[in-house]
């Protein structure tokens, strides 16, 4: 079983399986602007989908703080171009340069 944690002092968002460490989001913050600067899963845990959960829950609390998102790291980019209704994250103003629909 996955669990999403925040760790502020690490100004990360960290996916955990079975008491484990799996994986984290980097994030620079606090908002009402994040910029999510890198995302990594380990060896261990590749191809179980973790990152996708991971990033999803990240930006579903940082949506419900109210904080808009800056995709730099490539994968959140990624996550927003294949969830369409994670795009009102990223200010309107700030989505050409990342490669969004604007």
């Amino acid at each position: 079983m996955a669990e999403v944690r925040e760790n502020r002092d690490e100004n990360r968002f960290e996916i955990w399986v079975d008491g484990e460490p799996a994986g984290f989001t980097e994030h620079r913050g606090p908002g009402p602007v994040v910029s999510f600067v890198h995302t990594e899963i380990g060896e261990k845990f590749g191809g179980q989908g973790l990152a996708t959960q991971l990033i999803r829950a990240a930006l579903d609390i940082e949506r419900e703080r109210g904080s808009k998102i800056l995709p730099v790291c490539p994968f959140v980019k990624a996550f927003v171009e294949k969830h369409p209704d994670y795009l009102e994250l990223v200010p309107a103003n700030r989505r050409a340069a990342f490669g969004l629909p604007v």
